[in-house]
C-alpha cells in the first residue's frame, strides 16, 4: 500500500466564519460549503475538494478549541496564477504582506493575511 501525503486535511481557525468565508470566496473565486460537525462544537465551511486528487482538503473552522493568528502553520493555496488572486486580497478585506515573487523552479508565491489575522500563501507555476 502506498503511503498517503503528509497532510490529509487542514483547519483554518477563524473568529467570524461568515466574514472569513466571504474573504476566501472573493479571493479564490470558489464557494465554501457548510460541513456538519457531529460533535456540535464547531461550525465549518469546506474548501472545494476532490479526495481522489493530489493535495489536501480542508475547511474554515469556528471552534472553542483553536484560535486564528500569525506565527503558526502556513497554508499555500495552489492557483493558476497567484497574481490574479493576490489582486483580490485587499478588496476582500485582507492584506498582501509580500507581493508575488519567484521561488525558482517551484514557481511563484504571494504571502497574504486574511480577515482573521491568519497568514497564507498563494502558489502558482506562472
Amino acid at each position: 500500500m502506498e503511503k498517503p501525503n503528509a497532510v490529509g486535511w487542514f483547519d483554518v481557525y477563524v473568529d467570524d466564519l461568515d466574514r472569513a468565508a466571504a474573504f476566501y470566496e472573493a479571493v479564490l473565486q470558489h464557494r465554501l460549503e457548510p460541513i456538519d460537525d457531529p460533535t456540535g462544537e464547531t461550525r465549518m465551511r469546506g474548501f472545494p475538494a476532490n479526495m481522489a486528487a493530489y493535495g489536501a482538503a480542508g475547511a474554515l473552522v469556528s471552534s472553542p478549541h483553536g484560535r486564528p493568528g500569525p506565527g503558526g502553520t502556513m497554508l499555500y493555496f495552489s492557483v493558476d496564477d497567484c497574481a490574479v488572486e493576490e489582486a483580490r486580497v485587499a478588496a476582500a478585506g485582507g492584506k498582501v504582506l509580500r507581493p508575488r515573487f519567484s521561488i525558482g523552479q517551484f514557481g511563484w508565491v504571494a504571502l497574504c493575511m486574511d480577515t482573521e489575522g491568519n497568514l497564507f500563501g498563494l502558489n502558482s507555476m506562472r
